[in-house]
């Protein structure tokens, strides 16, 4: 896995929040899917991690936003917890993942990364995260690689032009979301593998 995408770890992460401006609205959601590869390189979805989040405090919440996702903030079933909290819930296990790949840091996989990456960084500054594992720019956009390798750059059309069952009334859940991105990410490398891709550029090394 280290020599794969250069020493880095990919990490499939997914946010649901309560607008578009991570410095001023609520992140509600946080999701991580770690990858691994089996013995014949291919990758893999491995182990997920998911924590609903208590916005933090003076945080805007779009009401267009809440009605979007149908998450209420207060809702004391959600059992919230801190940005501070949520954020090593995930962190650890992916610095661990790191680790054990013998990688150097995690790069955030997601479906428009641009916009789950600006949350985590916000949120883990906010909360005064001292080892955030994410490249603190570099992402995986599966929108882009989506639509390279089948055309679709919404998540669902993606993942029905790549044969991966969707459930649309699952949709918009941090966790599902995750999961089904991390799917299309690991379809759209291993049929790259499978198309030679991978092999001529391992045989320029040689």
């Amino acid at each position: 896995m280290s020599d794969r995408f250069r020493g880095f770890l990919p990490v499939v992460i997914d946010v649901e929040t309560a607008g578009f401006n991570p410095r001023t609205d609520a992140l509600l959601e946080v999701a991580a899917v770690t990858l691994t590869m089996d013995e014949q390189g291919y990758l893999i979805p491995d182990k997920s991690f998911d924590a609903k989040v208590a916005p933090f405090e003076g945080a805007n919440l779009e009401p267009e936003a809440l009605a979007f996702t149908g998450i209420d903030p207060f809702d004391p079933e959600r059992e919230a917890m801190s940005e501070l909290d949520a954020l090593e819930m995930i962190f650890k296990p992916v610095r661990k993942s790191i680790k054990s790949h013998d990688c150097k840091r995690a790069v955030l996989v997601g479906h428009n990364a641009a916009f789950d990456h600006s949350f985590i960084c916000n949120a883990a500054e906010r909360a005064d995260v001292k080892r955030n594992p994410f490249h603190p720019f570099s992402t995986f956009d599966t929108a882009t690689l989506a639509g390279l390798a089948f055309g679709q750059t919404v998540l669902a059309r993606a993942c029905d032009a790549a044969g991966i069952e969707f459930d649309g009334k699952q949709a918009h859940s941090a966790l599902y979301d995750t999961q089904k991105t991390a799917e299309l990410f690991c379809t759209i490398v291993n049929r790259w593998k499978d198309l030679g891709g991978w092999e001529m550029v391992l045989a320029t090394r040689d």
